[in-house]
Formats: C-alpha cells, structure tokens, sequence
C-alpha cells in the first residue's frame, strides 16, 4: 500500500528494522521479528510495542524508504503485508520511476517527484472512498490494520477507530477499538498474548457507561451471555455516542426493517462514516425538541439573541434551520423556544447597519428580532432563497408591493379564518367527513350557563387569551415555563383540539398536506384487510359511555380515521388502544385532525408502540423501572422485582392513562402528554406510585398492589369539569368514593411537575435507546427458548449445540442483510410469526450455513447437495427453511444410524429434491458452479409461482393487505397431527437416471477420504451387484426378451466421475427413451450397502459435533467474506 510521504530518521529505527535491497534513491526493509528469524524474545516485543504505538507495521511488516544519496533523510512512501506486496511496489519503482531521476540536477527536485507522484498513486487509489473521512491518510491505514486483524467482508465499511483497554478479568489488555457499521472489535497484542474481539451490534443486550472502584470510567457491553468492559478511552463520550448510534442504526435496519429514505447519510450501510451519523443524531434530537416531521433535517445553526418581548429582554439560544423550518431555542432549551414554519415568512430585513441582526417578520403582524449573529448575511440569504422572497435593491418596488399584498391578505384572514384553509390550498373537505369535533356536536357550550365551573372554564379561557397575545397564537407562537403552567392548570375545553394540534406539531402535517385525509378516506373505503376486520370489532368497545360513540356519528369517523390510518401505514396497520386513543382525539379535534394527532402519536411521539410486539411501550416501562430505582428508594428495599409494575403499567403507556382514568381526568394527561411528551407520563407514573407508597409497602401480594392502584384511579376526579354527569365517567358508586379520600387530577399533575418535573428530556430518550437493546433481546431470548423447547424433543442435539446452531442460523439471517440496504432475505424475518417461522433462511442464506456444517468436509459436490437438501426438507416449497427443519435434516446427518442417513441421500436423489417437479425444468435450473454475487432467494430466478409484488413467497399474507385462510391453517394443523413416521416401504423406487446420479454422488462423498480407493470398489461393487440382480429379475419374468437390449447404460467399472464433475442428474433425464427402463428400491440399495463394510464404517464413523460447530463458527464470517 502507498503511504503519505512522511519524515523519519532512519538512524533512531535501525534496531527494529533490517534492510532486504537498497539502491541510489530507494531502501525495502523488513522489520525485526517478522520474516526469517521471527519469533523469540524480539519478536515478542516489536509486536507489543507495534500494537500499543498502533504502527502500521504490526500488519505491514514490509516498507520501502525513499532517500538520496547526499541526505540523511529518509521519507516513508510504502509499505505491504506480505513480501510478494511489496515487492511488486519495488519493481514497479525501479521499472517507472529509476529511469526518470537521472534527469534531475538536484536532490530537493527528485524527492520533491516521488513525493508528488506518490501521492498521486494514493489519491487514484482512494477515488471516492475515503474523501468524507476527516484524515483520509490515517484513516486509510486505520482501515489496512482492521482488514487484515478481523478478516471481515471487504464491503464492511470501517467507520471509526479508538485506542482503548480491554479487560479480562482484573487485566487491562492495551489495544484498539474498531467501530464499523455491524460490528464492534477490539485487537490487542501484549507480549505474545492475542486478544481478537468481534461482536456486532444486533448481538448486545446492554450497552452503557459505567464506573467502579477499579473502572472509574469505562464502557460495559453485554452481548451472548459475556460481560465486556472497555476503558482509557481519551474521548469516552464521543466513543459511546458513536457506538450507541451504530447499535441503533443497526437495531432500526434489521429489526425495525427501517430503509432510511431521503437521509443521505444512512441509506447505504456501505458508506457510514462518523460525520454521517453525528449529522444524523443531530437532525434526530432537532425533530425531536421541535415535534418536526421526519423528512426535515438540520441544516445550519447560528448562535443569537431573540428579543423576548414579553420579558423585554434579549435571550441567548441558537437559530436552527431546516428545508422548511426555522427555529429558535434559548440556551437551556426550557426558557423559550419558537418555531416559524418558512411558509409563514413574510419577509427578512436588516435593520442594523453593523449586519449582525436580522428581522423576521411572519402572517399575523408579527415579527421577531435576531441580534449579534454572526453570519446574519448568510441566514438572510438561505431564508430567503427558501422563502422565495427577494432582496435585489433593483426589486424593492416589488418588494414593497409584494408586501403590500400579503397584508392586505393577512388582514383578510384574519377577518375570515374559515378562508385559511383556501390559503394553503386545502381541498374541500369531502362531505363524507365530520368537520366538527364530536364533544361541540355532543355536548355544545351553554354561554348562559354561569355555573361555578363554567366560570372557571371562562377564566381559563381568558387566561389563555392572555397568554396568546403576548406570547403569539399559532404556529409561531412562543412556547415559555408560563406555557407549561397553564397546561399543569388544564386546557379549556374550547381549545384543547387548537392547542393539541399545536404541541404536537400535527398542524404542521396537515398545513403542508393539503387533501392527503380526504384522498385517503376515499381510497381506503371499502377495503377489506385484517386490519380492517380488528377494527370493526373494536369500535364499539372505544368509550362505549360517551353517548358521542353510541351514534352513528362518532363510529363511522373513528372507522374512517382508523381505516385511513391503517390504509397509510400497513407497517403497523391497527393496534389495540389505537381505538380508546383516537376516539379521546375525536372528541376534541375535527377528524382530518385527529388523523393527523394519531400520526404523530404513532410516527413520532410514540415510536414503535402500536406493533405486534409494542415494543416502544416495553422500552418505556424498562425506562419507567430505571426511574423508579431513582426516585422511590423506598419502593424498591420493599419490591426488589419491579417486574409487576411493567405489567400494571402497561396500559397506562399505551393508552396514556385513558384506560384507567374517568375520561374528564384523562383529558388533562393528555394535554401535558402532548406539551412534554413521554416525560409527562413517567412522571405521573411515578407521582402515583408516590402517592400510594405506604399502601403499596404494606401490601403483601401482587393482588393487593393492584386493587390499591384500581381504587386509587377510580378516585380520581376533575372538579374543574364543565361536561355534565352524562359525558363523565361513573367508574364506583357513592358508597365506595365516601370510603375513598377523592383526588383531584390537577392536583395530582401539579404535584408530578413539582417532585419529579427535573427529569430531563435527553435522559429519557438516551435510556430509551439503551434500553431498547435489551428489550429487543428479551423478546429475541424467548424467541428462541420457544424454537429451541419444541426442536430439542425431536433431535439428539444437546441444549449447548442447539444453542450454538441457533446462533449460527440467525447470523446467518443477518449476514444477508449485513451489506444490502432492503435486502429481501430481512423479509425471511417476521416478529409476527409463529416462533417457529420467525426465522427463516432463503436458499442462498441455507447454501453458506449447509456446506459449513454438513459433516463431509471433503465432498467435491458441496452446492448441489445444499441445493437438493434445500428442496427436501422445504416441504410447503414456499422457498423458505426454518430452524426446526434445518436440525432435522443435521440430525438425520450427525447422528442418525447407518439407515437413516442412507435414506436421506436416497431421498435427495427423489423429487421434490432430484426431479419430478415444475421447479427443476431446463428453463428454472441454477447454475451451481457460478458464483453467486447478491444474496437473494433462488425462487428470484424461478417463474413457476406466481411471486408477491416483493419477491418473497410467503406463508401468510402480509399483515394489513389480506385475510388469513384460516382453513389452511387448520389443514396444515391436522396433517401434522395425523402424519406417521415414514418406513423404508413408504419410499418409491429410484429410476435408472436417480440411481446414476446416486452412484455419482457417492463417489463424490469418498472423494479425499483415507480410503478412497477402497470406498470406490466398494461402490462398483455393490452397483455392480444391483445391476445384475435387475438383471436376473427381468429374465425371469420376461424369458423370451433379449438381454442385450436390458442393459443399463453406464457401466459401474468405469470407476468414479472426475473431481468437480456436475452432478446435476436432469441432463440424463434425456437418455434413449428405446432402452428398457430399470429401477431399485431402497430396501435393495440398503441391503446391499450392508455388505460392504467399508461403506457401513464410512457413514457411521463418529462426527465431533462440538468441533465442527466451532469450526462452522469461526468459519462463517469468513466463508461470506470469501464470497464477497
């Protein structure tokens, strides 16, 4: 490899390194220890020293100095791993380079050449690859060292590396750490002691920062049962940030099946680089803390002032700035913060000479100043070319009149607000769609009403007046501590819709996607899925109390926004507590709102909660388990499992309280649930469990705990309430709430805020990723304890094996995905499943796994047999073999009597596995002996069924696009029940064609064997045998027949096929059609097998399963990479 030219003094290295040739201008040397004469005590020491120092030379041993004869300068210009490497870089030198320094006078004119030829040599070589790098020259060899340490695929993309310790037990082994897009690895060389660490990322259960008496910093990793500590680090939390974000990246890609569209910086596993990913955590935090849509990224951020108007005061904070936002945070993040969505931008002026403020003034006569930027031209200018507007002095005529126009048209809008949805070019909404929320049609104000809470409704209203005219109403209004006070207090319930929309950002959504709900509506009506069916039966359980859904009205609109979901997002489709959610939602918002409140909740708010396996919800409870360990000490010495609380919690997650609050209660969480986010349910969750911590110490089972929390919520009021005794809930009867001391919601909030409203919103979401991990694998551990129950009573595997199979075929899984952004072997997994069809291998992926674990190392004809395996035991041919298949077929081969595994190759040689199926005709057959270069089903080249618009052939619909067959099922269910096991009668008779291919194949397990020769006679023995009892057999039954005519074409003397001969048996199949048919059956084959019992010891010689896995395991990397 060309290096960088770079200085050294050869004079302080001459004792570690040796000279193999030299000439006038150029020096090869070898360095001590390596080579001839390796090992010892030296070699020892340069090793531990290379390692340490992170030389080159630990995996470069070889380099060539470039010097002129009147300089004792020498400047290092290559360097190579093997003598063969660098030896080609010598001979191209002296062939390119020698002749043409004859012509320089000076020496500064000749290494100035070599220097620039060099570096030219090295830019051709990384074209491309490593100019995002932030030193592509250190960064280059970086990536030589973790090539040759790791032996990983060469399409692993390298993305950062550190040195680091590494400890085992109570010993720190000094290396380096290597972090790429799906592994972790450590290589540390300490005195002759190797430590070579790879773990990727979809293996670790736990990844957090720790410290110890010993460690007082240091990095904890979990992963397969193992406990890895790293430390020293000179960055640690730049180290982990990058390493939380690989495991992440990687958690989303392949389990999540995320495909990172339109984010440039993670679209393709084979290009992440460390700016890539901090570019995209910081895009990630920006759309968090405003509630943005996905699409938008940041992309500037400028330190300012905002002049605060209603605090009269200047606030420190930095402007951030996306494709179609502008944003304002003050320096904490929680004294203010706007957002102006650049389509309200009216117009950008200058209004102080020095340059350095900025007026941005918005619809709604409002306007907002920036001081002290320092860029204030540029951000002028970006929000302009954004905006659209102007700022050429030869235009502001134009200008002027322009900004006339738009306030002329504010003024018009704001005179006639029912016109704004004109303005952004709404559609009218279909008449088929409410566009009331149901609690205005259901229970309208009563203005004469002057009741004591219809008074206070009034001041609450008013105070909300107040706050809006001095703090802005609308997208651009400034969100403050006395924002959060009036929510704690309670919204109005006039404005709870306007103020949802707002704090979630859905109005942002539904601004910029003008007609999408109606479109929807329309194209989802009359769609018939599983979705839709969980639908119809749940929408008369959604608050079947509130006469607004024991109407017509409110069902049909909570069916439309339900099915018009499910329509946009098959993804998750519909989801139990989706229904109680969104029918809250309805009653408060008009329905193309609440579509756009769900979306959020579903998309942002809530990730990953309304799946299958909710995991966004277990993730919160893991995160809400750590809190109470925090917060509720006391809690924890009483109930040292706090595993019963996930349980009880649950709903209060998933529903955000509605589930178990009166609906007038409810309402209120959800207003903060939408200022604050998850943060505002942990902390009612825990100001509950507070509330109720004598109780819950005293309690002596679970039971109890759960009725003292049950009684606890049905005691829960709102005495600030406007909706009548009809609308609320009457969750108990008189008699228990006089037994029971009432609370009230505001109360409780308030005091959730006070206690534990220091909870940092970073904090949740850093312990949301870290927990993340292990939920992942909890749910990935019982996966398998299920697979691995069911599968060890019908295999003589033990649990450590199947253990370690299990692994090996997962990996397997992702190794197929490892290198391909939306590779269709992810589809072969599917949370969704059955445990048993959860995972699943494609041919390709069961091909690798095979040949590395099928017990004849020396077989010549490896791809065949993995191809015909694969057909055999794929008995509902849907191109997929699951695990429990996958260890019948290794048991059958590993420890199955003579018997058995003869018949395995018997069957093999029989369709579905040989021929006598559509799959195998001329036109479908794979080519074996190509190599294959993308991993994907071979059913992809296949046109004998008719595929899913993925690709992927499939056992059951995809979840949301159609109804399960239910008889099939129930089919398939009584077939397992009723099917016997198979006898040697059972099996047909193999034809001539299957039996030459049998032989064949014979001789293609022999092949390399110690006894080879003996193997073969065997074999021509016994067909030769076989044949001439067929012989006989047709002369009895037909004596008049000729003979000659009986005669089968290959004559078994002919000895074995030549090494690497095809064994594809369908080119016989075209063989004289003239020619007397002949066949055997297995018990014929087996009887004569038996008596040669070089053939019998053959297959019954001991296999060391444990060695064989291991060997499989270590090889399986390397094996992809190969193929790579």
């Amino acid at each position: 490899m060309w290096l960088k030219p770079e200085e050294i003094l050869l004079k302080n290295a001459f004792k570690l390194w040796v000279t193999e040739k030299d000439d006038d201008y150029f020096v090869l040397q070898r360095r001590r220890g390596y080579g001839g004469g390796a090992g010892g005590l030296t070699g020892l020491l340069v090793g531990t020293l290379d390692t340490v120092l992170d030389s080159t030379s630990k995996v470069a041993p070889f380099r060539i100095l470039h010097h002129t004869p009147d300089s004792q300068v020498y400047w290092s210009i290559a360097c190579g791993a093997t003598k063969e490497e660098i030896v080609q870089h010598w001979d191209w030198l002296q062939k390119n380079i020698m002749r043409t320094l004859a012509v320089f006078d000076s020496s500064e004119d000749i290494t100035s050449f070599v220097q620039g030829k060099i570096r030219g040599l090295i830019a051709e070589e990384g074209k491309g690859s490593l100019v995002q790098e932030d030193d592509p020259e250190k960064f280059r060899e970086a990536l030589l060292r973790f090539e040759k340490w790791f032996e990983l695929p060469q399409k692993e993309k390298l993305v950062t590396y550190y040195s680091c310790s590494y400890w085992r037990g109570r010993v720190p082994c000094q290396g380096w750490l290597y972090l790429s897009t799906n592994f972790l690895c450590f290589y540390s060389y300490l005195l002759g002691s190797e430590v070579t660490l790879v773990i990727s990322w979809d293996e670790m259960w736990r990844l957090e920062k720790t410290s110890n008496v010993i460690l007082t910093e240091s990095i904890h990793i979990s992963a397969r049962g193992e406990e890895h500590y790293f430390s020293m680090f000179l960055h640690l939390n730049e180290t982990f940030v990058i390493m939380e974000q690989l495991a992440d990246y990687s958690i989303k890609r392949l389990f999540d099946k995320e495909a990172f569209q339109g984010e440039a910086a993670l679209c393709d596993p084979l290009q992440i680089t460390k700016r890539g990913l901090e570019t995209h955590a910081r895009s990630e935090q920006f759309r968090a803390f405003f509630r943005l849509p996905k699409e938008e990224n940041l992309l500037e951020v400028h330190e300012s002032f905002l002049w605060v108007p209603f605090s009269h005061f200047n606030t420190l904070g930095k402007i951030c700035v996306s494709e179609s936002y502008l944003c304002f945070a003050s320096q904490d993040g929680s004294q203010c913060h706007v957002i102006i969505p650049i389509r309200e931008v009216v117009s950008i002026e200058n209004p102080d000479s020095s340059g350095r403020a900025l007026t941005v003034c918005v619809r709604g006569k409002r306007a907002l100043r920036f001081s002290e930027i320092r860029d204030s031209k540029r951000l002028a200018n970006t929000i302009r070319t954004r905006c659209g507007i102007t700022s050429s002095p030869h235009h502001s005529a134009s200008a002027e009149a322009i900004k006339g126009e738009c306030q002329s048209l504010i003024n018009h809008f704001e005179d006639n607000p029912e016109d704004v949805t004109l303005m952004v070019g709404q559609k009218d909404s279909s008449k088929a769609v409410s566009t009331e929320a149901l609690m205005t049609v259901f229970h309208p104000q009563d203005v004469e009403n002057l009741d004591p809470k219809m008074l206070k409704e009034k001041m609450k209203e008013q105070s909300w007046n107040i706050h809006f005219s001095e703090y802005g109403r609308g997208t651009s209004m400034f969100f403050t501590k006395k924002t959060r006070d009036l929510i704690v207090r309670g919204v109005p319930e006039a404005l709870r819709g306007e103020l949802w929309m707002l704090f979630s950002g859905a109005v942002n959504d539904m601004a910029t996607h003008p007609g999408y709900y109606t479109d929807l509506v329309e194209q989802s009506l009359g769609t018939s899925t599983l979705a839709t069916d969980e639908i119809e039966r749940d929408l008369h359980r959604s608050l079947p109390e509130h006469p607004a859904f024991q109407s017509d009205t409110g069902i049909s609109a909570l069916r439309r926004v339900l099915t018009a979901y499910a329509y946009r997002n098959p993804k998750i489709g519909y989801c139990q507590a989706m229904n109680i959610l969104t029918s809250v939602l309805l009653l408060y918002a008009k329905e193309e709102e609440a579509f756009w409140l769900l979306v959020a909740v579903c998309e942002r708010m809530l990730p990953d909660y309304f799946n299958r396996r909710i995991i966004g919800a277990l993730v919160d409870q893991a995160v809400f388990e750590e809190l109470i360990r925090e917060q509720l000490p006391q809690l924890v010495e009483h109930m040292t499992d706090l595993s019963f609380f996930s349980s009880v919690s649950l709903s209060w997650f998933l529903t955000l309280f509605i589930s178990v609050l009166p609906i007038e209660s409810a309402v209120n969480v959800v207003d903060c649930f939408f200022f604050d986010g998850i943060k505002a349910i942990l902390q009612l969750g825990l100001a509950v469990l507070d509330y109720n911590l004598e109780a819950l110490i005293s309690c002596h089972d679970d039971a109890e705990a759960v009725t003292i929390l049950n009684k606890f919520f049905d005691s829960v009021t709102n005495k600030d309430s406007p909706l009548p005794p009809t609308v609320q809930q009457a969750s108990i009867d008189n008699n228990d709430k006089a037994s029971h001391i009432s609370v009230d919601i505001s109360e409780l909030i308030r005091e959730a805020y006070e206690k534990y409203g220091n909870i940092r919103s970073e904090e949740v979401e850093s312990s949301r990723k870290r927990n993340k991990l292990y939920v992942i694998q909890t749910l990935e551990d019982t996966t398998k304890q299920n697979v691995l129950r069911v599968v060890s009573q019908e295999v003589k595997f033990s649990a450590s094996q199947l253990d370690e199979l299990y692994f090996m075929f997962k990996r397997q899984h992702f190794l197929s995905c490892y290198w391909v952004m939306n590779s269709p072997a992810l589809l072969h997994h599917d949370p969704s499943q059955a445990y048993l069809e959860q995972y699943q291998l494609g041919f390709q992926q069961f091909s690798h796994l095979f040949s590395l674990l099928e017990p004849w190392e020396l077989c010549t004809a490896k791809n065949t047999l993995s191809l015909w395996a694969f057909r055999l035991i794929d008995g509902n041919q849907d191109g997929l073999v699951n695990f429990r298949e996958f260890c019948s077929a290794l048991d059958a081969l590993y420890s199955g009597s003579f018997t058995n595994k003869l018949k395995f190759l018997f069957k093999l040689h029989l369709p579905p596995a040989f021929t006598g199926s559509p799959l195998h005709s001329k036109e479908q057959r794979i080519q074996h002996y190509i190599p294959v270069t993308e991993d994907s089903s071979h059913f992809a080249k296949l046109t004998a069924f008719d595929l899913p618009e993925d690709g992927v052939i499939r056992k059951s619909p995809e979840r949301g696009r159609g109804k399960v067959d239910l008889q099939a099922y129930l089919k398939q269910w009584q077939d397992e029940i009723l099917k016997k096991e198979e006898t040697i009668k059972d099996l047909p008779r193999i034809n001539q064609t299957q039996f030459i291919q049998f032989s064949k194949t014979l001789y293609n397990l022999f092949h390399g064997d110690p006894a080879e020769e003996t193997l073969y006679r065997a074999v021509a023995h016994v067909t030769s045998l076989l044949l001439r009892m067929e012989e006989v057999g047709r002369r009895l039954q037909e004596p008049g027949s000729p003979m000659e005519s009986a005669k089968p074409t290959v004559d078994a003397a002919e000895g074995p096929p030549k090494a690497g001969e095809a064994l594809d048996g369908d080119q016989e199949a075209t063989s004289n059609k003239k020619e007397v048919e002949w066949s055997f059956s297995f018990e014929q084959i087996l009887a004569s097998l038996l008596n040669e019992p070089a053939i019998v010891g053959f297959f019954e010689r001991p296999v060391d399963v444990q060695t064989r896995l291991d060997q499989a395991k270590n090889a399986q990397l390397r094996v992809k990479a190969k193929n790579k």
